[in-house]
């Protein structure tokens, strides 16, 4: 049996896929994968997920430099969930967020709302060009 076909993808053929930074164990992001984006993530050793909105595959740093180097993938139980272990490249700190941020999970509820609490690190528009 192929390793893929080992794992439980949703009925879009779709798994959701974490980011967590090797080191410090910082939740960087979330995003989707495919068959296609698994495959090559383990083949290339950099992260590659499933833009659903653009419905392509996308290899995270293609346009902003911000690559993530995967060291490990791991499957949760249910085997409905990737967790890849990375190191973000392209800036120091890493950035992982389109917001310029380290990590997309920046914000924190806190007394009735939602409070953010990471700094951004560079501008996006000087990212994204």
């Amino acid at each position: 049996m192929n390793w893929l076909d080992e794992l439980k993808w949703d009925s879009q053929g779709l798994m959701p896929a974490i980011a967590q930074e090797q080191g410090s164990n910082d939740v960087l992001m979330l995003a989707w994968m495919n068959r296609e984006a698994l495959q090559k993530t383990a083949e290339l050793g950099r992260a590659v997920y499933f833009s659903r909105s653009r419905n392509k595959l996308w290899f995270k740093g293609e346009e902003s430099g911000h690559v993530q180097i995967v060291h490990e993938i791991r499957i949760d139980c249910d085997q409905d969930v990737i967790l890849l272990k990375v190191t973000q490249t392209g800036h120091t700190p890493g950035i992982a967020c389109h917001t310029g941020r380290h990590s997309c999970f920046y914000r924190v509820y806190e007394n009735g709302e939602w409070k953010v609490t990471d700094p951004v690190l560079k501008d996006p528009q000087t990212i994204y060009k």
